[in-house]
């Protein structure tokens, strides 16, 4: 009988409060239940207890304070269904309802973002609702830029041992994913990653060269010296015989000097050579087959200025 009446009178104080207050909207929808995470907002509402139903965002720490209860609720890594579990045993232990009807829905996921960055169109961080993939994430971010490497990176962060928090990352080649579209490699996420794309290395070609500049390497292991050349436009006259691949080595960054004989590439007497990311291919000017050049030129213009000298001079006799 005591508890009846106790219950009457929270009904009366409630019904009150709310005819004083605006209750606060629960949306009619419900987003794909998954496992409830810190900083989502959730849609709690209890069947005839309106002072009971609103919309409450999850504490960083995953617990959930609702009026009328004094101990917070323990809301992270649960789903919706197991909350409302909860929640109803909490307002029967402390008896302020008999047999509650809980609904918990999630209004907005905050607790599984999903970064997307590096040589992408449009970088962005969304968050991950319902199942998503790889690909999912790289059309989010509007595809790859002309820029991109060969490889995504995925970051992904786990509990280690004595419970440090480690990361792992996965490579997965470009290739692979969009070229084959092999179905191994559109992994699924779950919220929480790091989506990197490095951009491309470029490797370097200067000196005779019709088009010198930075060319893009997508796939290091099919960038080599004659294919430098055909996208650059081959060599400019007066190119030396002789080429040099500028190349630094690991991390100590020591410069290496590389000779290698241009026209026998050329010519398919002596085999290609790979470029690497940074490569810088020098292409010297070949002097002494310019002076002859242009001395060969100065003679073949003296005599036809000679010859037309005496041509006018007999001419004019």
């Amino acid at each position: 009988m005591r508890l009846a009446f106790f219950q009457l009178a929270i009904f009366v104080y409630g019904a009150a409060l709310h005819s004083q207050t605006a209750p606060v909207a629960v949306p009619a929808g419900n987003l794909p239940a998954q496992k409830i995470g810190p900083n989502d907002l959730l849609a709690v509402s209890v069947y005839g207890a309106p002072e009971l139903t609103r919309s409450v965002r999850v504490s960083a720490a995953g617990q959930l304070r609702l009026p009328m209860l004094r101990d917070p609720i323990a809301a992270a890594g649960k789903l919706p269904m197991d909350l409302e579990l909860n929640i109803a045993q909490a307002l029967r232990t402390h008896e302020i309802l008999v047999d509650p009807v809980v609904t918990v829905t999630i209004v907005e996921y905050f607790s599984r973002p999903i970064s997307v960055m590096g040589a992408v169109r449009k970088p962005t961080t969304f968050q991950a609702i319902g199942p998503v993939t790889l690909l999912d994430a790289v059309t989010r971010a509007e595809g790859l830029s002309p820029d991109a490497g060969s490889e995504i990176l995925v970051t992904r962060r786990q509990e280690g041992t004595g419970g440090a928090s480690v990361s792992l990352v996965q490579r997965i080649p470009v290739k692979g994913l969009i070229d084959a579209a092999d179905p191994e490699f559109n992994i699924a996420l779950s919220g929480g990653e790091e989506i990197r794309v490095p951009e491309a290395g470029k490797v370097f070609v200067v000196g005779n060269i019709k088009k010198p500049g930075a060319y893009t390497v997508s796939d290091s292991s099919d960038t080599s010296v004659l294919k430098l050349l055909a996208l650059s436009e081959g060599l400019a006259p007066f190119a030396s015989n002789t080429a040099y691949i500028f190349r630094r080595e690991g991390t100590s960054g020591v410069k290496n000097e590389i000779p290698l004989e241009l026209n026998k590439i050329m010519q398919r007497k002596a085999p290609d050579i790979p470029l690497l990311a940074n490569d810088i291919l020098y292409i010297p000017d070949n002097r002494g087959k310019r002076i002859g050049v242009t001395a060969l030129e100065r003679i073949v213009g003296f005599g036809s200025a000679t010859a037309s000298g005496v041509l006018i001079w007999g001419a004019s006799r």
